[in-house]
């Protein structure tokens, strides 16, 4: 690893000295994600390992070029994971697998995100290399590491474009000892009215998802399922309560878990590329108390405990879909457009607070002053 970062370091700085952008990539799973790809390759897998890993302090420092399956799996045996359960994406093509490195810099969290946090939550510190190919280290290996300015959680969504993380140090938890699905079939207004009123009482929510499924039955069915997760008498006494107080069932372990994988990674059936190829998967985040989309005329699904709406819309409905996340909070992004370069639907990430853009720019001019670092993958003005 020392000789693969000696490598990457002096191709850093050569790309300062002469202006060369670099394209910084592990295993390429999100080569999907963002803004055009551009740039001489910076591959991160060379950087592997698992540095430390002190499971009674629920710690682990990696390499950030460590395929993530493969820290999962180290996890796994200790009865560990990462809470925040970031997704894989196997189904992106030309992909070696996901990297500890690459999601830090996505940034991109699970169907637990409300109950569990989002990834940068989990980052306790980091290494990296800037735009001069200086070695930086921040944070450290405990919750409470950081005086001043957090940069170790500001490089979680920074799509790579304010340095080479070298490795990460997390936060892990305990596998929960109980777990359970439950399935309703509600509309979305109904669906969102029980989980505001069972969000409000101490129970054990962990996930939760509706979707109108297909498979079902021929005219299709609005469900929702909702994921348990804590004590084993608590997941059993939340779902008892639940069940009485909305006709449900509860799902087979082992059937839900695969289900919710795929939920995770976007391998449901909604997720499938439809025939028209005007449509984008639109991706919108509002708060948890925003009312039912259900005027939309277009496929919904719904993570309420990410916080997340997904739908298929075409691109040019950018402007209502905006208006209306933004009304609420939120904003709305495109996720995945296949006709992007055509459309103009690049740039799906966007700050409409000015002082928030400043602040941006100034973090980006200090650590990449020449601007290297995947340009344009987040912001078409970098």
């Amino acid at each position: 690893m020392a000789q693969t970062l000696h490598t990457l370091t002096d191709q850093i700085r050569a790309a300062a000295a002469d202006g060369t952008a670099l394209r910084i990539r592990g295993g390429g799973s999100k080569d999907f994600y963002g803004n055009s790809l551009k740039g001489e390759l910076l591959d991160t897998r060379g950087l592997n390992g698992i540095l430390s890993y002190e499971p009674s302090e629920l710690v682990v420092t990696v390499a950030a070029g460590t395929p993530l399956a493969e820290l999962e799996a180290v996890l796994a045996e200790r009865g560990q994971c990462l809470a925040f359960e970031p997704p894989h994406f196997h189904w992106s093509p030309g992909n070696s697998g996901t990297t500890v490195g690459g999601m830090v810099a996505a940034g991109l969290s699970g169907p637990a995100r409300a109950s569990a946090g989002a990834v940068r939550e989990y980052v306790l510190g980091l290494h990296m290399v800037n735009g001069l190919g200086e070695h930086l280290v921040f944070g450290g290996q405990v919750m409470k590491n950081v005086a001043g300015y957090d940069v170790s959680r500001m490089m979680a969504g920074s799509m790579g474009t304010l340095g080479l993380i070298t490795q990460v140090s997390l936060k892990v938890l305990p596998v929960a000892p109980a777990e359970a699905t439950l399935v309703f079939a509600l509309d979305q207004a109904r669906a969102l009215e029980c989980l505001h009123t069972w969000g409000g009482q101490p129970l054990p929510l962990n996930a939760s998802c509706w979707i109108h499924d297909n498979t079902a039955s021929p005219a299709g069915q609005d469900l929702l399922f909702v994921r348990l997760r804590g004590a084993v008498a608590a997941v059993e006494a939340a779902c008892q309560k639940m069940l009485t107080e909305q006709t449900g069932q509860r799902m087979d372990n082992t059937q839900a878990q695969g289900d919710w994988a795929l939920c995770r990674d976007q391998q449901l059936p909604f997720f499938q590329r439809p025939a028209d190829p005007a449509l984008a998967l639109w991706r919108i985040s509002v708060a948890q108390t925003a009312p039912a989309f259900d005027t939309l005329p277009w496929p919904q699904m719904v993570e309420w405990h990410g916080g997340l709406r997904w739908l298929w819309a075409p691109v040019d409905a950018g402007a209502q879909l905006h208006t209306l996340a933004q009304a609420h909070g939120g904003n709305a992004t495109v996720f995945i457009a296949y006709l992007s370069d055509l459309t103009g639907a690049r740039g799906p990430f966007s700050i409409n607070d000015p002082a928030q853009m400043a602040i941006q720019q100034r973090l980006k001019q200090s650590l990449d002053p020449h601007r290297i670092f995947n340009p344009q993958r987040l912001f078409p003005a970098w």
